[in-house]
């Protein structure tokens, strides 16, 4: 994997320096303001700043040394939510300067037409436009996003991917789609360009890896939406107890009534501020983590969606598969023995260079030995696999030996007068329902017997599908194979449906009809047929190596083009729901024990009898006010690497997550300040700071 998709060390000393001036740099009011509840704690840190003024001029409402201390812990708070979000985009900042280095403006090859021959103008790379022909010749760099309409190349995509294997890329079909930043290292291409200067692919990632043109997602706007509900009724409460507080004193002819110092500390101290000031970073890491997996989404929202997911829609080559149907067995015909079959359907796939051909080969190698076939005394003469046919085989003096399928060697036998023994019909026919697939081989006018080439499911990805199911997630696998095929393959991976003989219309159908019981679904692609299903669906995950439309289609792309990667993708998107979720929970229950340690000691002057509610024997109420505002600035410096790490992803169902969030984040919330905020009291007392 290359240097901008590996893990960027959350605290590398030069991020982390970075992160800091940024926080510094994000104190504006402009920035504040996009945050509701850190806007808050702004204004909240002018005040408090002005009244230390006005302390230090002669006119403190409390002391001076008290003021300062709230003041600076209240900078902290906002510094600290600061640090995490620039620290969160630092990491992409870091990956994006990788990838902006291969963006190159490149002199390129610009054709009048779409022929090779055709007149040749020198242009820079920034001069083209979607539309316009280059010629890329061997060691040559792409100059920009296009398709190959001419040619066939081997081409280094390191750059983008991270894979250092070369892909042959070439006209037609599925592999047409170049990426400009790449290098072609051998032969040439004729490409058409399709995206204008700033409108590439390489452009697109690093604005979103950079965060850039990141958006809050609808989960995100929702929640900040109720953040700032809370803080505008903790708002309204404490602008009333002022009043309150000098009413009850002179009613009562004693006490002194609550400080404006106090009632800030307060306020930030009610008021979400944990969450608050992660929330950002939160999204900002979830999008980083599909980067570290080599998946470029094009916005936060694809990746929300993806932890809401409900159903994925799965290919089964590649994905459910390896890929390749391998021979596992040879089912030779009465009165044969098995050696003679495995001996004629190896010499019958010498020549064969496909994986199932390979195949054959190997299992006879490794059932009897069979290797090293010398056949240039026989003057072999190998007959290729054509459509027409559907049969390939070798003839070596008298000897004709053909392999193919059922009815095509059914046809052959009857044409030469002989007939398939019904026997070894019955054997392929039994194969075929299996879910495997028949290969007949014959010898002259006579049936050996039959080879069993067979689909080879993934290891560990039924497991993987009994992951989803706890997660309430329904698997369904696409194939083109016939439903008996499909069926045999379904219920050996273990998926919970399958779409048989599947069309780009059944895809798109099946899709709509998930989606019309309110459900999400996500699914994987490369072709051109897939494009309308990976528009329809709701997490289109694109293989890099697909088609510019199936690309343009999705709303993630897979560098690795590894089709399995859409149940990471899955399970990375419901981390950082799960994350988002645990640390809300978190900041809430966390100000229950915020209202022990501060509301008592706020209204101690007012009312000395609430000192009875000072469950924690805080030293005096000036140490209990500021232990609560220390303890709320410095717990998110705690949990931001929980922030960008995520909560650990588990395959629990939506019940059991809930039950774990409350009792390990709702529990630990209510907890953990009591614990801090007494640790800190003895501290401010040990050091003559209360």
């Amino acid at each position: 994997m290359s240097s901008h998709t590996q893990a960027v060390s959350s605290f590398n000393r030069e991020l982390i320096l970075t992160a800091v001036a940024d926080s510094f740099r994000k104190l504006s009011p402009r920035q504040q303001f996009r945050n509701p509840v850190m806007f808050v704690v702004f204004v909240c840190s002018v005040l408090t700043t002005l009244l230390w003024a006005q302390a230090i001029a002669g006119h403190g409402e409390a002391p001076t040394g008290f003021i300062f201390w709230v003041s600076i812990w209240l900078w902290f708070t906002l510094l600290f939510a600061n640090f995490a979000e620039a620290l969160a985009e630092g990491r992409g900042k870091a990956q994006a300067a990788t990838l902006r280095s291969s963006r190159k403006d490149v002199i390129a090859k610009k054709l009048a037409g779409p022929q090779r021959d055709a007149k040749v103008m020198l242009v820079k790379s920034s001069d083209l436009r979607t539309g316009d022909y280059v010629l890329v010749d061997a060691t040559e760099q792409m100059p920009g996003d296009g398709e190959v309409v001419v040619g066939a190349a081997s081409v280094d995509e390191s750059a983008i991917t991270g894979e250092s294997a070369p892909v042959i890329r070439e006209s037609g079909g599925d592999r047409s789609a170049v990426t400009g930043g790449t290098r072609v290292l051998s032969d040439w291409l004729v490409v058409r360009i399709t995206s204008n200067p700033g409108e590439s692919f390489l452009d697109r990632m690093i604005a979103m890896v950079e965060g850039a043109s990141r958006r809050k997602t609808p989960n995100e706007i929702a929640l900040t939406i109720l953040l700032a509900k809370f803080t505008l009724i903790f708002l309204l409460a404490c602008a009333t107890l002022l009043p309150y507080s000098i009413y009850s004193v002179q009613a009562a002819g004693k006490g002194n009534p609550i400080t404006l110092t106090v009632l800030i500390a307060l306020l930030v101290c009610l008021i979400p501020t944990t969450i608050g000031a992660l929330l950002s970073a939160i999204g900002i890491a979830g999008m980083d983590r599909m980067i570290r997996a080599n998946v470029i989404a094009t916005s936060g929202r694809a990746v929300e969606a993806a932890g809401d997911v409900d159903v994925l829609l799965l290919d089964k080559t590649g994905t459910i598969t390896l890929g390749n149907r391998q021979a596992v067995a040879f089912l030779p015909a009465p009165g044969i023995e098995e050696s003679i079959l495995a001996d004629a359907a190896q010499l019958a796939s010498l020549a064969d260079e496909t994986p199932e051909g390979r195949s054959v080969v190997v299992l006879a190698k490794e059932r009897f030995g069979l290797r090293e076939r010398q056949l240039e005394e026989g003057h072999a003469v190998f007959v290729p696999f054509t459509a027409q046919t559907r049969m390939s085989g070798v003839d070596i003096g008298t000897r004709s030996i053909r392999k193919g399928a059922l009815d095509a060697v059914e046809r052959a036998l009857e044409a030469g007068g002989s007939h398939l023994p019904p026997l070894v019909k019955r054997m392929a026919e039994d194969i075929a329902r299996r879910g495997a697939t028949p290969l007949i081989v014959t010898e002259g006018s006579t049936a050996l017997g039959v080879i069993e080439l067979k689909d080879i499911v993934k290891g560990g990805i039924r497991e993987r599908f009994a992951e989803m199911r706890r997660m309430g997630i329904k698997t369904i696998m696409i194939t083109g194979d016939n439903p008996l095929t499909a069926a045999a393959i379904a219920a050996e991976a273990g998926v919970d449906d399958f779409l048989a003989e599947a069309t780009p219309e059944a895809k798109l159908k099946l899709i709509r009809s998930i989606q019309a019981e309110n459900r999400l679904v996500a699914m994987c692609g490369d072709g051109t047929n897939d494009a309308p299903a990976l528009a329809q669906a709701d997490v289109a995950v694109a293989m890099n190596t697909g088609t510019q439309a199936a690309k343009e289609a999705g709303n993630m792309v897979d560098l690795d083009s590894n089709p399995t990667k859409l149940i990471e993708v899955v399970e990375i998107g419901k981390q950082m729901l799960i994350t988002r979720g645990s640390l809300t929970t978190f900041s809430i229950a966390n100000d229950v024990a915020k209202y022990f340690a501060i509301i008592p000691a706020a209204f101690a002057t007012t009312y000395p009898a609430l000192n009875t509610l000072n469950v924690m024997r805080l030293a005096t109420p000036q140490s209990a006010i500021l232990s609560a505002v220390i303890f709320n600035a410095l717990i998110i410096i705690f949990l931001i690497p929980l922030a960008l790490k995520g909560v650990k992803y588990r395959a629990l169902g939506a019940g059991s997550l809930l039950r774990r969030n409350l009792l390990v984040y709702g529990l630990g919330g209510i907890v953990v300040p009591f614990i801090g905020i007494k640790v800190i009291d003895m501290l401010l007392v040990l050091f003559g700071l209360a």
